[in-house]
């Protein structure tokens, strides 16, 4: 491993990639990121400070600026994260994520195709680009099913449409051009630094400000929720010994319902907010579920686990009583970075 290149480096889960890469490897990282509403160099902390480390402002969607990133800074390695991520959003605005998800993802590949092809053969040899998605691109599973790697998509909402069809870019240029891709299905990711939008930190941000806590429909939705350290360690792997054209599943293959998962968020919270501040669980109201809200993901993950020895290590309990904690000892980094997010609902029709 000569360099890495990551896209989105300062977005939740590759902020965390960024700062174990840092702390772990001697290797240089380019961090290539737009900084928009969810990305922060507040997330970086003192990689930012590595001479290891070197940070571009710019945007996927830009192929000069892509360009000129990979002709500088010569990677042989690509991790690929930048992305629209939440559902709600793309239910109000899907523009955006076929901007940045689809045409950024294809402006990525056609710009690191032109330069992968330049190279001298060994270098092309060990060339390595991991694409992330998720897990939402096979639409819900059925009770007691699990999605198997190289099963049917069938995404339903904007976002994890716009991710499908990123993947089929991906397939379609290691399959076409031999660029060597690789494809990563993480399930849902929760820990320290994410945007107070998502499930968990948004609990623990309305709680910190004493309003109640939303949970969409009956709150029986069900979820693979994965420690987003673990996922960053399945990343290393997959960079290191990953096969081009092969996709992986990253997950727990723990399933939980979204209302078992709220209770236990403000189980952590009452475990550090006084008595005074009352019972989390009190102000939990059920609201008007998302739109095509999916009952149920659930991935069958063992072929990390066949192939690399890789499974999660951290129990949700354990992750969620640490993220929680983080959240509530480190509020002025939500301060920071929330901008005019106000905790207001969106994605309604």
């Amino acid at each position: 491993m000569q360099k890495l290149l990551i896209t989105g480096g300062a977005g939740f889960i590759g902020s965390c990639f960024v700062r174990r890469w840092i702390e772990k490897q001697n290797v240089e990282l380019v961090n290539f990121d737009l900084l928009t509403y969810a990305g922060h160099l507040e997330s970086l902390e003192e990689a930012r400070q590595s001479p290891r480390h070197t940070f571009v402002q710019g945007d996927i969607c830009d192929s000069i600026a892509v360009e000129r990133v990979l002709l500088e800074q010569k990677p042989n390695l690509i991790l690929h994260l930048a992305a629209e991520t939440h559902v709600d959003r793309s239910i109000e605005q899907p523009a955006p994520f076929v901007a940045t998800n689809v045409a950024g993802t294809a402006t990525l590949l056609e710009t690191t195709l032109r330069y992968w092809q330049q190279l001298g053969s060994a270098e092309k040899e060990g060339f390595r680009l991991l694409h992330v998605s998720t897990d939402e691109v096979y639409g819900p599973t059925g009770s007691g099913q699990l999605a198997c790697e190289g099963d049917a998509y069938a995404p339903t909402s904007p976002y994890a449409a716009s991710k499908a069809a990123a993947d089929q870019l991906v397939r379609a240029y290691g399959h076409t051009y031999g660029l060597p891709v690789m494809i990563a299905h993480p399930t849902n990711n929760y820990g320290p630094y994410q945007f107070p939008e998502k499930l968990i930190p948004h609990f623990v941000f309305q709680s910190m400000r004493g309003e109640s806590l939303p949970l969409y429909g009956d709150g029986q939705q069900q979820r693979d929720w994965l420690f987003v350290e673990d996922h960053c360690a399945a990343l290393e792997i997959l960079l290191a010994e990953g096969k081009p054209g092969e996709s992986y599943h990253v997950g727990t293959q723990k399933l939980r319902s979204n209302r078992e998962v709220a209770e236990n968020i403000c189980a952590q919270i009452d475990k550090v907010q006084s008595a005074a501040e009352g019972d989390a669980k009190e102000r939990i109201v059920s609201v008007a579920d998302r739109p095509a809200h999916d009952h149920r993901y659930a991935l069958d993950c063992t072929k990390m686990q066949r192939e690399f020895g890789w499974s999660a290590k951290t129990s949700f309990d354990d992750g969620l009583q640490q993220t929680v904690e983080w959240y509530l000892k480190h509020p002025e980094w939500i301060e920071t970075v929330r901008g005019d997010y106000q905790g207001q609902r969106m994605g309604l029709l």
